[in-house]
């Protein structure tokens, strides 16, 4: 994918997230009233965790060379993650087999793109 591509994207990191810190704050509530919060307290967490490193990556776009890439794999797998928890919550069997693995796969990925951009100019340079 194109670094022109990647930045009509950005957008999306800064929705991802609101959405993300929304949604952790609300997981978060779900927890805190009745049942087994353990599932909705990790997804509460990884969403809480990975809301605001988002918006810093959307916000240090021109300083990080990845900071686009990585906010968007980042958002993929912390939504894949935190989702197949909940349904699991729910009862169900999951979203799919090894979503919440795959989700935590990609987090690992993203975070590997962020410390990438470590070695990588600048878009200013």
């Amino acid at each position: 994918m194109s670094m022109r591509r990647l930045d009509s994207l950005r957008p999306l990191v800064l929705m991802l997230s609101g959405f993300l810190g929304a949604s952790g704050v609300v997981l978060a509530a779900a927890a805190s009233h009745g049942g087994d919060s353990r599932l909705l307290g990790s997804a509460s967490t990884m969403c809480l965790a990975h809301a605001p490193v988002l918006l810093a990556l959307f916000l240090g776009d021109r300083a990080i060379r990845t900071a686009t890439l990585s906010a968007l794999v980042l958002g993929a797998g912390t939504v894949l993650f935190a989702a197949d928890l909940v349904v699991r919550h729910l009862g169900a069997a999951g979203l799919f087999p090894m979503a919440a693995p795959s989700g935590g796969m990609l987090m690992i990925l993203g975070w590997l793109s962020v410390a990438a951009g470590a070695f990588l100019r600048t878009k200013g340079e």
